[in-house]
Order: C-alpha cells, then sequence, then structure tokens
C-alpha cells in the first residue's frame, strides 16, 4: 500500500510529501508529477515517483493500486477544465480499488465562482462510491504574504472586502491536516472545514505590516469591479481576474471565516498566526 500525492511538486504538495516523509518511510510514498525532473530531489530521498498529467487520462491507468491512500490536489488551470481533470483521477483510483481517496476542496460556505469547480469535484467523487475524506481547505497566507511587493510599493493593501475576516493559515498547516488523514484511521466518508485559528481582517492586516516593516501601510478598500480592472491591469487573465475578485466579495460576507477547529485539531497543533507568517515573508 502506498500513499500517493498528485500535483506533488506544487506548493502545498512538496508541503505534503515532506511532511509524509516524517511519518512514513520514503518507499510508502508516491509523487505523482508532470515534469520527473522537478522531483529528482524527492527521488533522491526514495520516494517513489509516477509521471502523470490530469489532461492525459491514460497516464493514470497504472499510477494507482488497490488499498493505496491518494491525496488529490485540485489543478491550477482554471482554463482548462478543473473537474475533468479530477475525474480522470477518480476514475483511475475506482478501477483500482483504492482505500480512500481525499480531496482539497474549498469552504463549503463559499458562494464565490472559485467553488463550482469544487462543488462539481466532489459531487464526482462522492458517486463514485469511493472512500473518501472532503479536505476543505480556506484561504492561505501565502496568497498575501508571496506578493508583497506591490503592497511595499504602494504602502497599501488593495481588497475588495470591506470589513470581511478571512480564516487563513499556513500551506505547512493545511499539508499537516492531509497528512494526518493519510496516514491515520477514521478519516473515511468525512467532511472537514479547514482554517485558521484567528481570523483577521485587511484593516488588521494592513497594521500588522505596518508594525512589522516601520511604514504606514492602509488599507484601501475598492469594488470588486476596480480590483478586477487592477488584477487584469497587473497581467492576469480577465476571468481569473473575476474569480479572485469574487473571493473578496465572499470575504465580505463572512464566507472565509471558518470556525470548529479541524485544521488545529488534525494537525495537533495551534494553526501559524498571519503575523509569523508576515515576518517569514518579509526576511525573504
Amino acid at each position: 500500500m502506498s500513499i500517493v500525492v498528485t500535483g506533488a511538486t506544487g506548493h502545498l504538495g512538496r508541503h505534503v510529501v515532506e511532511q509524509l516523509l516524517d511519518k512514513v518511510p520514503a518507499d510508502r510514498i508516491t509523487a505523482v508529477v508532470r515534469d520527473e525532473a522537478k522531483a529528482a530531489d524527492l527521488a533522491a530521498r526514495g520516494v517513489k515517483l509516477a509521471v502523470a498529467d490530469y489532461n492525459a487520462p491514460e497516464t493514470f491507468d497504472s499510477v494507482f493500486a488497490a488499498g493505496d491512500k491518494v491525496l488529490l490536489i485540485s489543478g491550477n488551470e482554471f482554463d482548462k477544465g478543473r473537474p475533468a481533470q479530477h475525474q480522470v483521477v477518480i476514475d483511475a483510483a475506482k478501477a483500482a480499488g483504492v482505500a480512500l481517496l481525499a480531496y482539497t476542496s474549498a469552504p463549503g460556505a463559499l458562494s464565490a465562482a472559485l467553488a463550482d469547480d469544487h462543488r462539481t469535484t466532489e459531487q464526482a467523487l462522492l458517486a463514485s462510491g469511493l472512500p473518501y475524506t472532503l479536505l476543505r481547505n480556506g484561504w492561505y497566507h501565502e496568497n498575501y504574504t508571496e506578493n508583497l511587493a506591490p503592497v511595499l510599493e504602494h504602502d497599501a493593501v488593495v481588497a475588495a472586502a470591506g470589513e470581511g475576516r478571512v480564516s487563513s493559515a499556513s500551506r505547512a498547516d493545511y499539508a499537516a491536516a492531509a497528512v494526518a488523514v493519510l496516514t491515520g484511521e477514521g478519516h473515511e466518508n468525512k467532511t472537514y472545514e479547514l482554517g485558521g485559528d484567528e481570523a483577521w481582517s485587511f484593516a488588521e492586516y494592513a497594521a500588522e505590516l505596518s508594525r512589522q516593516t516601520g511604514r504606514e501601510i492602509v488599507y484601501n478598500a475598492v469594488s470588486t469591479e476596480v480590483l478586477t480592472g487592477i488584477l487584469a491591469g497587473a497581467g492576469l487573465p480577465g476571468p481569473l481576474a473575476a474569480i479572485l475578485a469574487g473571493v473578496d466579495a465572499s470575504i465580505e460576507k463572512g464566507e472565509l471565516v471558518v470556525t470548529g477547529g479541524d485544521l488545529s485539531r488534525l494537525a495537533g497543533r495551534p494553526t501559524t498566526p498571519l503575523a509569523e507568517a508576515i515576518t517569514a515573508a518579509l526576511k525573504a
């Protein structure tokens, strides 16, 4: 039996594989990648590699085996029909008879267009009859802290979230929850709503940036239309810019506040504070 991680060289996938290596022997881990060269370091540590692509169903024909536990990390190609990509993995996992398929989804309360692909995938997974775990991941700290350059250039945080709050956490936190599911027992047919322990507002985010940089950084609340234009002007495709701005509208409605403590419970520790993520990003 292997623990199989798709998208294993992506931002989240790497965290998952790294944390799995602390829990299980490397030869029990299979990293599914599109580019074998990008996973050379993992192979050197004994992780098995499988080269497969969500857009090429035949490449998944021999990836899974009976009894495997699989983590399907959602694709990031918004223009290529993600539900169809995910269906490829679900079909291959069902044909192989895997013991569990865990899927990185979106918060159940999220009404933004970003959630549509996730809901479709959840329905397909439930319809497959496979034992499943839905990991409804909230927002990542890194969605903000990895793109601080324009904030620091203009001394302003720009968002269309009003006074809404976000229960974000680090990618490492969400990876820890996935690892707990993949290495533990009793997670079959469960849904976990995952988010950080402390929700924050964009005004508080700007204030923390100000505190750590010693500069006056303000929060500029704009409309979703204005934010869509800003993102498109920065080079994002128009449809993707609209999707991301739509997430801010959901934040304003409180849809990314996650309560219940599932994430810290699964991780076995408190989630990473936003302030800590900001400190790490500024040092980098």
